[in-house]
């Protein structure tokens, strides 16, 4: 579905990712994982157009992708849920959905898919009606993924999901991706700062240091691969 290949970007004078290859099949979950400034969140922000790229190929679906304007690429099938709770807080939980659902190109099935997304999240079923920003950040984070899925996305991207949230929270989002992946078969693209539990949910896996791609593999060789236990697993 999506092929980066020798991918360059940055900021300024400074590079933030350096020859990144990464290939995302259909219906496949894949993490990136790493530490902080590793380029993760940066790979995501050019996938979806905000920071240009250097150097490099990204194709989406056969098509060029850094020809694409950035306002074309969620009509492509392309969901970005950026990290930080980002929901639009004086609106209502509803209100976020049918934000999210504006992209879409076929709205014919946008009733019934919402019906979808309330069982899925029954939690926030329960306050559609309620502003998103007096959620707790757990349920704000749920109204971010909801509101990308709402989109009916091809590409589900989910930036750091777990960033800001107490344990048993973690817990519960990572077991709702868990559940929207095996339930949809929706591609889902997550990069995760907590490798254990986003490499536990990959199909494939990459780890990123400092900008480079520095291991890839199953979810097995990951979690198996020495280095990777030591340095980003915590074990």
């Amino acid at each position: 579905m999506m092929k980066i290949s020798g991918l360059h970007a940055g900021y300024g004078g400074l590079n933030a990712l350096v020859d990144v290859s990464i290939s995302v099949g259909k219906g496949q979950l894949v993490t990136i994982a790493g530490p902080n400034g590793a380029g993760k969140s940066t790979l995501f922000k050019v996938i979806s157009g905000v920071v240009p790229a250097r150097q490099g190929r990204i194709e989406f679906d056969g098509q060029d992708l850094l020809k694409v304007k950035p306002s074309e690429r969620a009509r492509m099938g392309i969901a970005h849920v950026p990290e930080g709770w980002q929901v639009f807080k004086s609106m209502s939980v509803l209100e976020n959905l049918e934000m999210g659902s504006l992209a879409r190109l076929d709205r014919t099935t946008w009733r019934r898919d919402l019906d979808r997304l309330f069982a899925l999240f029954p939690d926030l079923a329960k306050r559609k009606r309620q502003l998103a920003g007096t959620l707790s950040g757990g349920q704000q984070q749920m109204v971010a993924i909801a509101r990308g899925l709402a989109s009916a996305p091809r590409l589900l991207m989910l930036d750091e999901p777990s960033m800001g949230l107490a344990p048993a929270l973690i817990d519960t989002v990572f077991e709702r991706i868990g559940q929207i992946h095996k339930e949809t078969g929706l591609t889902v693209l997550l990069v995760e700062q907590r490798a254990t539990e986003a490499l536990e949910l990959c199909d494939h896996g990459y780890v990123l240091e400092s900008g480079r791609v520095a291991a890839e593999g199953t979810r097995h060789q990951l979690l198996n691969d020495g280095r990777v236990k030591r340095a980003y697993v915590g074990m």
